[in-house]
């Protein structure tokens, strides 16, 4: 799955650790999340796009 939550990360200002913290994961988890070696849960998925006011679909699409 491919995402863009580094550059929503950025433009909001956040550290990864702020990110981690902000949705109660550890910032290895934002890491490998942005690298794209894991997929996150449905409810981190959920917290993250609530976080950043917008959707899941905005955060993460299906690699084609």
């Amino acid at each position: 799955m491919r995402n863009h939550l580094p550059q929503l990360r950025q433009q909001h200002q956040l550290s990864q650790a702020a990110l981690a913290d902000s949705v109660g994961v550890s910032r290895q988890t934002i890491i490998s999340i942005e690298k794209g070696r894991f997929d996150p849960s449905l409810p981190l998925a959920f917290r993250l796009a609530e976080l950043f006011d917008c959707t899941i679909e905005d955060i993460f699409t299906p690699e084609s």
